[in-house]
């Protein structure tokens, strides 16, 4: 086992990056808010949180994948993470995300989504992604929804009960039967 390179990725607005030390302080704020961390498992303590991010991390080495940092391109403020997680025990990859009070708005976390999904399709080669969103997390709802990805069924999580699986549109095929595939 090894940490891999973590991949830079880059948009119109952004940079996505592995995590960094000084990641952890946004991150424990924002597990230690119940109001916007109720969706992703939290609250957190700042131990528990320091747990989650560490884990975050050892995820790049376990799966060779993970959640990157949500950088702004012009000023580096950090925004939120996203990235792509299958824990133990999970069925498939999931596409994740988290706003930071700083990454909220703006379309800010669609674009990153969207580069993420980019990413898993397109250079780890992944057929399918999904999002498990909490029931009444419409925000996480909305976006998913932005992102193309429909409701496909329930999941009972074995650590957080009831979750909304949706599924995200499958990679564009080379030949996906469009009008040049009989030039």
């Amino acid at each position: 086992m090894h940490l891999p390179a973590i991949p830079q990725l880059e948009t119109e607005r952004l940079v996505l990056r592995g995590p960094e030390a000084a990641d952890f302080g946004p991150v424990a704020a924002f597990f230690a808010d119940e109001a916007r961390s109720w969706g992703f498992g939290g609250p957190l303590d700042r131990n528990e949180a320091w747990r989650w991010f560490t884990m975050s991390v050892g995820h790049w080495a376990m799966r060779g994948f993970g959640f990157w940092t949500i950088t702004c391109k012009d000023s580096g403020a950090v925004l939120g993470i996203t990235g792509i997680w299958q824990p133990e025990g999970w069925p498939e990859p999931e596409l994740g995300w988290v706003a930071f009070p700083a990454g909220e708005g703006r379309g800010i976390m669609a674009e990153a989504a969207r580069a993420a999904r980019n990413h898993a399709y397109e250079v780890m080669g992944l057929p399918a992604l999904c999002s498990n969103i909490f029931p009444g997390n419409t925000r996480s709802v909305a976006l998913a929804e932005r992102l193309g990805a429909v409701f496909e069924k329930d999941f009972d999580n074995p650590k957080h009960g009831r979750e909304l699986v949706y599924r995200h549109p499958a990679p564009a095929a080379p030949c996906d039967g469009g009008m040049e595939a009989y030039a």
